[in-house]
């Protein structure tokens, strides 16, 4: 399986409203839910409206369309990534899995998945 390295920095934020989102950038996502307006997109396109950030994040995804047959594949990652103590921030699309990490574990969140065996290309 291929893991492909996003080369952007992300922040992860919750916002007022959508409203200040650029909706043309290359990535972002947004959730909602009764409690908050959540945001995630690259750290130069953070909107002004932002009630809460967590910059420092960089991002990959599982290269590919992902059939909703499969079963597992983000929970093996996620669990070699814990047993090696790196946090994630998972988000999935319909065609695939994006996983972040915060900046200081990627370069060896990215060493971990490619030591079982995962195809990691830039």
């Amino acid at each position: 399986m291929l893991i492909k390295n996003i080369g952007y920095d992300f922040s992860v934020c919750k916002v007022s409203d959508y409203s200040q989102v650029d909706f043309d950038s290359e990535f972002f996502f947004i959730g909602r839910t009764e409690e908050e307006k959540s945001l995630v997109c690259m750290t130069e396109h953070v909107p002004d409206n932002v009630t809460e950030r967590d910059d420092g994040w960089k991002a990959f995804r599982i290269e590919g369309v992902l059939d909703f047959s499969l079963i597992g594949i983000l929970s093996k990652i996620s669990a070699l990534l814990a047993e090696n103590e790196i946090g994630i921030f998972a988000i999935s699309t319909y065609n695939t899995d994006y996983i972040l990490t915060k900046k200081e574990n990627y370069a060896k969140a990215l060493e971990v998945l490619e030591h079982a065996g995962y195809d990691v290309i830039s």
